[in-house]
């Protein structure tokens, strides 16, 4: 029987990318969206693959919403081997001070009470039968380094890690695996439209950027099979590790790495 992963906001980016995946494996996958539009279109995209994929809009602030994404998934596929809370939204280009109150609320909200709600209604769910994953996005600031303009989105990531690693230790004894994702940074829909906010930012943190970022497709198939082959609860998936963020500036000083931004119109 195939198994079955749900993942929020996986209408586009990183999320997108891992339900691709999943799917390519044979997995059954449940995706979600903010609205009917978003999700029909990317179920239109995945219809050729292996798996079967369903979808429907879940606004992860809403826990009536996020337990209505779990009892959807149950009654399609009976079960729900693996959750990814990956729904987020980061606005890196303000100053704490900068940042509008709208848009600290929405990443709160998103970010952190997402994460919350959608990680105790699968939680509830895979303990009461006995086994499951869950798996929470982390992102810069987890590991409580700071970035400029990541003030208020590095903070909910921050805050995430220590979430994921008590949920770890409270469910130990459970049978249910709490992992985290720090998936590095990788070109989104997302990066490119705060670039284009600010084209004049965006350029002098290019060349940089461009030793550091990948591509949706270049990191979901590393962070699927770590997931599926995941066995330590509380342990952290990492793509871009320090080890290979040294070899990369290394290797840049060399040979300059393809421009990363250029087919999304940089």
């Amino acid at each position: 029987m195939p198994q079955t992963a749900v993942i929020t906001g996986s209408t586009k980016g990183i999320g997108f990318g891992l339900a691709r995946e999943f799917a390519s494996r044979g997995w059954n996958v449940v995706i979600t969206g903010r609205s009917d539009e978003s999700v029909n279109a990317a179920l239109g995209s995945l219809e050729k693959e292996d798996g079967r994929v369903i979808g429907q809009p879940c606004n992860v602030a809403e826990n009536d919403q996020l337990q209505a994404l779990w009892d959807f998934a149950i009654d399609a596929f009976n079960t729900v081997d693996i959750w990814i809370n990956n729904a987020g939204l980061a606005r890196t280009q303000w100053s704490i001070l900068d940042t509008p109150d709208s848009e600290i609320h929405t990443m709160i909200t998103t970010n952190m009470l997402g994460t919350i709600g959608g990680s105790k209604i699968a939680a509830k769910g895979m303990v009461s039968v006995g086994y499951g994953k869950i798996f929470n996005m982390l992102g810069g600031g987890s590991d409580g380094e700071y970035f400029p303009g990541m003030g208020i989105y590095g903070t909910t990531k921050r805050g995430l890690n220590y979430y994921s690693d008590a949920l770890a230790k409270e469910l130990k004894d459970t049978g249910v695996l709490v992992g985290k994702i720090r998936p590095g940074m990788i070109v989104t829909e997302a990066v490119v439209r705060e670039a284009q906010e600010d084209l004049e930012r965006f350029q002098k943190s290019r060349k940089f950027m461009n030793t550091l970022v990948d591509q949706v497709e270049t990191v979901s198939p590393f962070l699927v099979d770590q997931m599926i082959g995941f066995e330590k609860t509380g342990a952290k998936i990492a793509w871009l590790n320090t080890f290979k963020i040294m070899g990369r500036i290394v290797k840049n000083m060399i040979s300059k790495r393809p421009d990363q931004f250029e087919r999304f119109g940089l």
